[in-house]
């Protein structure tokens, strides 16, 4: 018995519908269910039982158009899958009269439960990947651990106190080179900072509370600038992008820090004057050496922010 599908389907009162796939079983190797496409639905009906004959042109059923909803199941696709996708022996073979494409097999239960499967085996990754953690976590920490490392808080000799300028108030750009171990690569960067003579005005705006301490994010103190401290020194980078900025002359505030970028402009002191910078241009910590030296630990703050967030 081979139907053909879109054979024609009749009922014992009426033609109902047509044949639209041809279900196998996979151990007898032959046809054992018909899928019926009928008044909009398509349900499974056995040949057994329920059909009377079958041709290629058309399947005769033992029941009434009314009854067929009752002696059939519904026909769910995903519960099935072709012939071409499964490796049955000599199935394909005895069912060639079938048209290709249109014979199904039952899916196994193991597939159908793919959600519990795939529990298990994500369970088994996670077992294996708790089981290989104390093996795996020197290596990662020794490869992140540069990413995470504490900031360096070292001195770097800027110039000599001589060479910072004689006239209060006129600040003095200073360059220097900076080398940093980003990752496990080492960088050299040329960085300027500002150095201004302080004048007794300039001291009560950089310093309006006293002595500026400069703390790690332990609280730990790190270093005390006096502020009876004959010169300061001001970090290169505007605090609103961190681009550079210049000293000139404005047309209403006078010899200012200008930021070309976004046009923030700030007094000697860096307290800001006008434009979107959020905060006073940053004072960094600096000591006199023995020899006349200035140096200073070159620290890096967060732009774009009210307050003061260290990130180098």
């Amino acid at each position: 018995m081979q139907p053909r599908i879109t054979a024609k389907v009749i009922c014992t009162d009426r033609e109902v519908g047509e044949v639209s796939y041809v279900i196998a079983d996979p151990i007898a190797k032959s046809v054992s269910h018909l899928v019926i496409k009928a008044d909009g639905r398509e349900s499974v009906v056995a040949i057994d039982g329920l059909i009377a004959g079958c041709t290629e042109r058309e399947v005769r059923l033992t029941c009434a158009s009314g009854a067929l909803a009752a002696a059939s199941a519904p026909f769910r696709r995903d519960d099935f899958v072709t012939i071409h996708d499964v490796e049955i022996p000599h199935l394909e073979r005895n069912l060639d009269q079938v048209t290709p494409g249109g014979v199904l097999v039952p899916l196994p239960v193991l597939e159908k439960d793919l959600s519990r499967r795939q529990f298990f085996t994500r369970f088994t990754n996670v077992i294996g990947a708790m089981l290989a953690l104390p093996l795996v976590f020197p290596v990662v920490r020794y490869l992140i651990y540069p990413l995470y490392q504490p900031f360096t808080n070292l001195w770097i000799k800027l110039g000599a106190i001589n060479a910072m300028g004689q006239e209060p108030g006129v600040p003095k750009l200073f360059k220097f080179q900076k080398t940093v171990l980003e990752g496990y690569i080492t960088r050299h960067y040329e960085k300027s900072h500002w150095v201004i003579k302080l004048t007794p005005e300039l001291r009560d705006k950089i310093y309006p509370n006293g002595d500026h301490e400069f703390r790690d994010d332990k609280g730990t103190l790190i270093w005390v600038n006096k502020k009876d401290a004959d010169i300061a020194v001001l970090s290169g980078k505007c605090t609103h992008l961190g681009c550079a900025f210049r000293w000139r002359k404005h047309k209403r505030f006078g010899q200012v820090f200008v930021c070309p970028c976004h046009l923030s402009v700030f007094d000697p002191s860096g307290t800001v004057l006008d434009g979107p910078a959020p905060r006073r241009l940053d004072v960094l910590p600096l000591k006199i050496s023995g020899s006349g030296e200035v140096e200073i630990i070159d620290m890096e703050f967060k732009a774009g922010k009210a307050e003061q967030v260290r990130i180098a």
